[in-house]
């Protein structure tokens, strides 16, 4: 069996409008990431999504909850290599969890790092280095990833 990854950015925020980086900063959505949030929910909602996580910081949880009416944000806050680092612990849980499913994660630039560190070998340097485009989603396969058992593999879906 596998894992069915969909990751999604959390949407516009009053920061994006203004050109600033939220950092670690809650942050807020704009009104344009408030429709872009129920769009992200009924593009989503009947999409076979199995759970939904996302990160604490304000404009993910705010995120979720108008897409879905999700209300319980998953704590603390981390540097990039422990967001990594974390990111890559939650993939390696997924199968025993969720093997056979379709889950959403709702997060960071970071999260989305973690994921193409994890599952397609990336390195942290080159994604930073290579910058963030955002668009409406990302997908991936876990069949297997790097240390979860034999016939290791890992696949980035394209749509």
């Amino acid at each position: 069996m596998a894992v069915s990854i969909v990751f999604e950015t959390h949407q516009w925020t009053e920061d994006n409008e203004c050109g600033v980086v939220s950092g670690w900063l809650p942050g807020r959505l704009h009104p344009r990431g408030r429709v872009l949030s129920r769009e992200l929910g009924a593009r989503r909602r009947a999409d076979g999504i199995d759970a939904v996580f996302t990160s604490d910081l304000a404009r993910a949880v705010e995120t979720a909850e108008i897409a879905f009416g999700l209300r319980t944000p998953y704590p603390g806050g981390e540097s990039w290599e422990q967001a990594v680092g974390r990111v890559a612990g939650m993939v390696d849980d997924l199968p025993g969890r969720w093997d056979g499913a379709r889950v959403l994660i709702i997060g960071h630039v970071a999260t989305k790092c973690g994921l193409d560190i994890r599952l397609r070998g990336e390195s942290l340097e080159d994604l930073v280095a290579d910058g963030f485009e955002w668009r409406e989603g990302w997908e991936y396969l876990l069949e297997d990833a790097p240390g979860l058992g034999s016939a290791t593999r890992a696949r980035r879906d394209r749509a």
